[in-house]
């Protein structure tokens, strides 16, 4: 069986460097493209690339996803800061009839495998506890804050307890410095640190009287991102249309 062709987009920065590196020392793929910044990322096309690795910046993602797809390459997309209009957008344009049929793309806000496990076992705990707090420390390199790890965690958590009918959380806070109660995303108190000698770390914090649940994901280097990531390049043929989150791709019951 041939290999599946991979381009990565981004591949000059950190992620995108250990990105050429995994699907490099894979058996099943060919690493067919490195799209650095400046480059067109229809190379990426002209390649033979089945499928596309974007690992940018914020700021360029959509218009590189809509070239790829425009060009019939699926896609899979570690770049953060896709808010709910760019992913309507996002929708509407693998909709578009100049749209290859069939072709897939997955944004994951994170590929390390215990951080999806981490998002699914927030949700399924938040329903059960008055108070819930996310905090998320990364190095300080990195450009947006909250993460997209943190913000998809805190949407996941606030749908898991409207289902459930839970209540807001108790807070008596009537006075505060902007930012010392976090940033709320869905209702959800989200905390930021960056803080040299850091990779990537999330912490939900649950709380009821007497008890509180502390659920907490480090990792501290990027080669825990890329299993997840070969798992998204190899399954998103399979997937037509938007999926967010890895956790789709994985059988969590």
């Amino acid at each position: 069986m041939a290999p599946l062709r991979v381009a990565v987009v981004g591949a000059g920065g950190r992620m995108g460097t250990a990105a050429c590196a995994a699907v490099e020392a894979a058996d099943d793929l060919q690493l067919v493209a490195r799209i650095g910044r400046g480059d067109d990322v229809r190379e990426a096309a002209r390649a033979g690339a089945d499928v596309a690795v974007e690992l940018s910046v914020p700021s360029a993602a959509p218009h590189h996803v809509s070239e790829l797809i425009d060009a019939g390459v699926h896609v899979v997309v570690g770049t953060t800061g896709w808010d709910d209009a760019a992913l309507t957008r996002l929708r509407g344009e693998l909709a578009h009839p100049s749209v290859p049929e069939g072709v897939g793309v997955l944004i994951a806000p994170n590929f390390a495998l215990g951080a999806v496990l981490l998002m699914r076992f927030a949700a399924q705990a938040a329903p059960y506890f008055e108070s819930v707090e996310v905090v998320e420390l990364h190095h300080p390199a990195k450009v947006d804050a909250p993460s997209g790890t943190a913000v998809r965690t805190a949407e996941l958590i606030a749908a898991a307890r409207r289902e459930a009918g839970a209540g807001p959380a108790p807070d008596a806070t009537s006075s505060a410095l902007d930012g010392a109660r976090g940033a709320p995303v869905a209702g959800v108190p989200v905390h930021s640190v960056r803080l040299r000698g850091l990779t990537a770390s999330q912490e939900v914090l649950l709380g009821s009287a007497g008890e509180v649940l502390a659920l907490r994901h480090d990792a501290t280097e990027r080669s825990a991102f890329m299993p997840g990531l070969l798992l998204g390049v190899r399954r998103v043929a399979g997937h037509p249309g938007l999926t967010v989150g890895l956790e789709h791709y994985l059988d969590l019951g």
